[in-house]
């Protein structure tokens, strides 16, 4: 008769774990019931206790985690009350609460007190000695994500089963003592071993990353060196050429002043024949004014550029797009797809910033050299002129007393 309970009984843990047990249930589902079982069995055969007490333990074998279809915490509890709806008016309430008791001393961190829990206990923990410890073992560990208990890493969840075997676990059975405790062992030692292993290898993870960080650092430090160079000496080109400006500026407003004098004061007087000794200095100092502001406007006069590239050019790295010249006629999507290409290829962006700090400086070069020209022109009109003027009174002066 108990026989046949039990193959009812097992007959309903499948079919319950198979209907009701959440999928993230991957470790303590009923492959795992099943191992306690056979675990359980092969321990009664060596102990010396009644047919019936076996009959009990291997229902609660069945039972002792049909909770976790319930509540995953608390599932020892749930597991008692699973097994006392099903077992009640089948069994004496004696029997009832001796599978209970059995049911609840599977609970981590239980320590048996009766010879039965010992051998349950046992079962239970049995894996711990399998050859496929490692395989189950991940598989706990991957329920314990699934579930959102914890989420182990690989080192964490191995020292995590070293300090559980070292200390929180023991076998109470003769028979586990005899014939699991080494392999239970074995298993310790190669999780050790397999700590250690995880250990260097992180450690020289670590020592390389920080070793490519030092590389990088020292990679960038030049970068950012040369980074400066460029931003200052353009900086500098650009004061250069507002200072060019600003003289040409100054020699346009100065001759454009001695231009408007000379206009209004000194030619409206020069069609008096008492002033025709001022007219050959007046066209010396109007010629020099004109000519210096001509080439102050030539230091100053923008030149024009096309405009425009292709994406050849930008291919063989012939067109600089850090000038606005190059680019003031492409559209905004072909610029931009011209400026992330260049980006990507540093070769290319420094040479870009190569050139224009050259072209810049010949700009440059074309300015101070038309303004030196200017200045000179400027100064040796100014000394002509006055040379002219100087020179025109003094011949003017034997005629006046003549005429008088």
């Amino acid at each position: 008769m108990m026989a046949n309970l039990i193959k009812e009984i097992k007959q309903y843990v499948f079919e319950l774990l198979l209907a009701e047990l959440p999928t993230s249930i991957i470790y303590h589902n009923y492959t795992h019931t099943l191992r306690v079982v056979k675990k359980l069995k092969l321990l009664l055969e060596g102990e010396q206790i009644s047919d019936k007490e076996k009959e009990l333990m291997i229902i609660s074998a069945w039972f002792h985690d049909t909770g976790y279809t319930k509540d995953i915490r608390n599932h020892e509890e749930e597991s008692v009350g699973i097994a006392k709806a099903y077992l009640e008016g089948k069994l004496s309430e004696e029997d009832i609460e001796t599978i209970s008791g059995l049911i609840l001393s599977t609970k981590m961190g239980y320590i048996p007190s009766t010879h039965l829990e010992k051998i349950m206990k046992d079962a239970d923990y049995s894996h711990l000695a399998s050859k496929n410890y490692e395989k189950t073992s991940d598989l706990l560990r991957e329920e314990l994500r699934l579930t959102g208990v914890k989420d182990f890493t690989e080192l964490e969840w191995k020292k995590e089963n070293i300090n559980f075997l070292t200390n929180h676990h023991r076998f109470f059975t003769h028979y586990a003592h005899e014939n699991w405790q080494t392999l239970k062992q074995t298993q310790l030692l190669k999780l050790i071993k397999s700590v250690n292993k995880l250990e260097e290898e992180i450690k020289s993870v670590e020592q390389k990353k920080i070793t490519q960080k030092e590389k990088e650092e020292k990679v960038n430090i030049p970068e950012k060196g040369i980074e400066t160079m460029f931003r200052i000496t353009l900086r500098n080109h650009i004061k250069l050429s507002d200072i060019a400006d600003t003289k040409a500026n100054i020699l346009l407003s100065v001759n454009a002043i001695i231009i408007s004098v000379a206009l209004s004061s000194l030619v409206p007087r020069l069609d008096n024949p008492h002033n025709v000794h001022l007219v050959i200095p007046t066209i010396i100092l109007i010629l020099f004014s004109v000519i210096s502001i001509i080439f102050a406007i030539q230091s100053t006069r923008p030149k024009v550029t096309e405009g425009k590239f292709n994406k050849q050019d930008v291919v063989n790295k012939k067109v600089n797009l850090l000038f606005f010249g190059n680019f003031h006629q492409v559209p905004l999507e072909e610029f931009n797809w011209a400026m992330k290409t260049m980006m990507k290829d540093k070769d290319y962006l420094y040479d870009s910033m190569i050139k224009d700090l050259y072209f810049l400086g010949l700009v440059l070069h074309k300015k101070y050299k038309l303004l030196r020209v200017t200045y000179t022109i400027f100064t040796i009109g100014i000394i002509v002129s006055v040379i002219a003027f100087a020179i025109s009174f003094n011949f003017m002066k034997p005629h006046e007393v003549l005429v008088q």
